[in-house]
């Protein structure tokens, strides 16, 4: 199975990174919907999605009106747009209003219920998340896999037991260690927790990914102390493709 990294920044595009947004093309799978949503038609291989996002944050709302046109000109069937009920009424309140964005895509909004299954055979879970207005986290257990992905979230040790043993984890690493003190101002996480949560979960790979947009350089996040407390630990780049 692959996962591809459409956006892997956060707050806003910088010439290296859009928002967030990661997909799993065979199965139709989308988690958040930002600046990089306008890759999605370029991976797709079903005529059917499921879009899970985390929150409505606009960093990862923007591209759910970016998906007129695919729709209007028949290059898909569905789309099943997940969130918290607080966060779908302000979608389509506010993003689809008249006087903003007059044309509302024709999508099916879904409040996240306990579990939803999802092509391949797999249950998807959600949790609560510490970040401001909320957020939540998912994640799939497959017969033979699973993965799950947390963005925008403080304290990463609260979501150990959530995240235990999965093959795949992705996790937002906004800031590095000497910038802890702004993790915890903004809702966000930085390096060194983020390592000793798959360290104590048994992870099998760690990707960090909605970084910190004014940090567009090779090494934005030390990913060294990463990889020293957790070896197998990447830094996500957009358009990254990952096996797992």
């Amino acid at each position: 199975m692959r996962i591809v990294l459409l956006g892997t920044g956060g707050y806003h595009p910088n010439e290296r990174r859009h928002t967030a947004c990661l997909m799993i093309p065979e199965l139709g799978i989308i988690f958040d919907a930002g600046t990089s949503f306008f890759r999605v038609p370029g991976f797709m291989q079903t005529r059917n999605l499921q879009i899970f996002l985390t929150h409505a944050h606009l960093d990862h709302i923007v591209g759910l009106s970016f998906f007129l046109v695919p729709m209007l000109t028949d290059q898909i069937d569905s789309v099943k747009v997940y969130g918290e009920e607080s966060k779908l009424t302000a979608i389509q309140t506010h993003l689809f209003c008249e006087e903003i964005f007059p044309v509302l895509p024709d999508y099916e909004f879904i409040s996240l219920p306990e579990t939803v299954t999802v092509p391949g055979d797999g249950i998807l879970r959600h949790l609560n998340l510490e970040h401001p207005g909320g957020s939540v986290g998912y994640r799939i257990d497959w017969p033979d896999r699973s993965m799950a992905y947390i963005s925008d979230t403080a304290h990463p040790e609260q979501h150990l037991d959530f995240i235990k043993d999965v093959d795949l984890l992705i996790h937002e690493c906004y800031f590095p260690d000497d910038m802890a003190e702004w993790a915890d101002k903004t809702g966000h996480s930085h390096t060194t927790p983020v390592a000793e949560l798959a360290r104590d979960a048994r992870v099998g790979k760690l990707v960090l990914t909605h970084i910190d947009p004014q940090r567009p350089g090779d090494d934005p996040i030390e990913i060294k102390v990463a990889q020293k407390i957790f070896p197998n630990t990447i830094l996500g780049e957009d358009l990254m493709e990952i096996d797992f």
